[in-house]
């Protein structure tokens, strides 16, 4: 009777125990699974659903969800965020305008001004036909061309337009005009000092032949009375001198020279010029001026031809200087810029913008690995909770 009593005792414990193992393995794996299942639900509602969801006319609680439903206060305090504490004057400053990114820049805007424009392996041609001016040399003469022929039309026109007087300087005139004085000194000395000189008696003594063998037998009856015409030409030569001496004589070629100027002076340049060949003269102006030129042997040659010291100077004075004045102007106008384009203004509304399933796809794709963990985290800890209740149940059973 003992012995059936124990054994009864025995397979109570036993059942008991089965009981116990069964309620644990039960309600662990419930609590493992509905942890789980609670962590996953609240990490996907952390984005979905995205827009919200209605039974009827009652909008279902937890929907949307929790980021699309604060999107507009995340995309405010983002962009709070990104302007206050990321990019403020004194981050860009310290980042951007230090004094390592100052001498990286310059070293290479020195190694790019010396490889790109001080080479020997490209031509100012070179330069010319990046820029798309492919037949610059033939354009510019043509245009030289067209400047010489339209200034030589010009020249035409007012030559045959205007009077003499009109083209001469203000200054010029006067001078001139003071010109026919001395003009009349001069040839009256001269005509004295020729008729003077033995070439000059000897002409007057051929002029005094020819007239008197013009007049026939009057002029042989002046000869047989005066004898040769020798005895004359000492009279004739006084008279001459005592004319171009006399007062009369130099008023009258003043008269006559002031006239015939002032007729020239109010007729066109032209008048005087009708046998210039213009057409000539303007192709060989132009034909000069394009030898000269020589455009296209001048821009076969490098900057450093033309500028041998060019490039240290660029190097070693310009460029350190410039970039000392960019980068002073770039601190001084920083917190303008920033204030003009309103970055937490930018930022909101780009992701305010941004669609909720790309942020969706982009967070989990940064923080997969750490988001299973916290969903194994929770099947964990829920069934560590589930054990913890079986042990209660069994306890006070």
């Amino acid at each position: 009777m003992k012995l059936i009593i124990e054994h009864t005792h025995d397979e109570e414990r036993v059942s008991k125990m089965g009981e116990f193992i069964s309620l644990l393995f039960l309600l662990g794996v419930v609590g493992a699974v509905v942890g789980a299942a609670t962590n996953y639900m609240a990490i996907k509602m952390l984005f979905r659903p995205y827009k919200p969801i209605y039974f009827k006319k009652w909008k279902l609680p937890l929907t949307p969800g929790l980021i699309p439903k604060r999107r507009e206060d995340l995309a405010i305090q983002l962009g709070k965020t990104v302007s206050e504490y990321l990019l403020t004057p004194e981050t860009i400053k310290k980042k951007f305008l230090s004094k390592e990114i100052r001498e990286s820049v310059l070293t290479f805007a020195q190694n790019k001004v010396t490889q790109e424009i001080f080479t020997n392996e490209k031509t100012i041609n070179d330069w010319i036909r990046l820029a798309g001016f492919t037949q610059l040399p033939q354009t510019v003469e043509g245009k030289v061309d067209e400047l010489i022929h339209v200034q030589f039309h010009k020249v035409k026109n007012t030559l045959s337009t205007k009077a003499i007087r009109e083209l001469l300087p203000n200054d010029l005139e006067p001078v001139l005009d003071q010109k026919i004085d001395e003009a009349v000194v001069q040839i009256l000395q001269k005509g004295e000092d020729y008729f003077m000189s033995p070439e000059g008696t000897m002409t007057i003594k051929n002029m005094l032949d020819d007239f008197l063998s013009t007049k026939g037998s009057f002029g042989g009856m002046i000869q047989m009375f005066l004898g040769d015409s020798t005895s004359l030409v000492d009279k004739v030569q006084r008279e001459l001198i005592k004319f171009l001496k006399a007062p009369g004589t130099a008023a009258l070629l003043h008269r006559i020279f002031t006239t015939e100027w002032e007729k020239i002076k109010n007729r066109p340049a032209m008048d005087f010029m009708n046998d210039v060949n213009f057409d000539t003269i303007e192709t060989s102006i132009q034909s000069y001026a394009k030898n000269a030129l020589a455009l296209e042997a001048r821009l076969d040659k490098t900057v450093n031809d033309y500028w041998p010291q060019g490039k240290d100077w660029a190097t070693n004075d310009l460029l350190p200087k410039m970039m000392d004045k960019i980068f002073i102007a770039a601190e001084g106008k920083i917190e303008d810029v920033l204030k003009r384009l309103n970055l937490a203004e930018v930022v909101r509304e780009q992701v305010d913008s941004f669609p909720i399933a790309k942020l969706e796809e982009l967070v989990l794709g940064i923080i997969s690995k750490e988001l299973k963990l916290i969903t194994w985290l929770g099947g964990i800890i829920g069934g560590l909770v589930g054990i913890i209740q079986a042990l209660i149940v069994f306890l006070t059973n």
